[in-house]
């Protein structure tokens, strides 16, 4: 039986071909939250709670997950080394989404509230773009909302610590980095 007010880790964008003007200095603060991004997942498999890849479908409407993590893992891909350490297992949900928040015209908020989830903890990329509008989504929908902050990353340092100010500052999303995201945990 799923726990009530359990939690979800959301993981935008990290599936990523990174093949857009500007994506070189996405990977470099990208590969920064790697291992946030696993002890997250770590302690939100520890708690038995959902992860949930929300990404991009790039404009592929015949495409699927395993396509897209296939092509973003293979040997020419600019990101592959970013992808494979944090590519989706069995257990994780995914799901393909249009647009910049994980929430428009996807069954995400369908599946957390199947879940039970209360709380969303949100981390990937861009903090800046995809996580923004994901977390100013999740607020909008009555979630309580978590942004790791040492998990998330945008183009530069300063644009994602902009973007993650200004969801704490209007109050859609408290901001902690990973090891206090995961004391939160409970």
């Amino acid at each position: 039986m799923r726990k009530r007010n359990q939690a979800a880790l959301l993981l935008v964008d990290v599936i990523h071909p990174f093949a857009f003007e500007g994506a070189e200095r996405l990977l470099k603060q990208a590969l920064k939250t790697i291992e946030p991004i696993q002890r997250l997942r770590e302690a939100f498999d520890a708690a038995g709670w959902p992860v949930v890849y929300c990404n991009d479908n790039f404009g592929k409407w015949r495409s699927d997950a395993r396509a897209i993590v296939e092509a973003c893992c293979s040997a020419h891909a600019n990101g592959a080394r970013f992808v494979r350490a944090l590519q989706p297992r069995r257990e994780d949900y995914f799901i393909l989404k249009p647009k910049h928040s994980a929430f428009l015209a996807t069954p995400l908020q369908l599946l957390l509230e199947w879940a039970h989830v209360r709380r969303v903890y949100v981390a990937g990329l861009a903090g800046d773009n995809c996580v923004h509008a994901t977390a100013v989504d999740a607020h909008t929908h009555d979630f309580e909302v978590t942004v790791v902050s040492d998990a998330t990353a945008s183009e530069t340092a300063a644009r994602n610590r902009r973007a993650l100010t200004q969801l704490e500052d209007r109050g859609a999303a408290r901001v902690l980095d990973a090891a206090a995201a995961i004391r939160s945990l409970g």
